[in-house]
């Protein structure tokens, strides 16, 4: 299972799900989903993600199980 920070980092930038979704082009729903870890999103989407949140990739989303990085 996929995991992730983008709350946690969507926060750190001041951006409701509706301003992130916007900058990356999807629906807020979408944000939703995927902050819950109820979607996996792309490999475009997840790089437009990292991006937008000027952040590392792997910083933002690991494999359940594996350690992630703390910045």
């Amino acid at each position: 299972m996929l995991k992730n920070r983008l709350k946690e980092l969507r926060a750190r930038h001041d951006y409701t799900q509706i301003e992130l979704a916007k900058r990356v082009g999807v629906t807020r729903q979408t944000i939703g989903f995927i902050e819950k870890g109820e979607f996996s999103p792309s490999v475009t989407l997840s790089l437009k993600l990292a991006r937008a949140l000027a952040c590392d990739i792997n910083e933002l989303f690991w494999l359940e199980g594996e350690e992630k990085d703390e910045k």
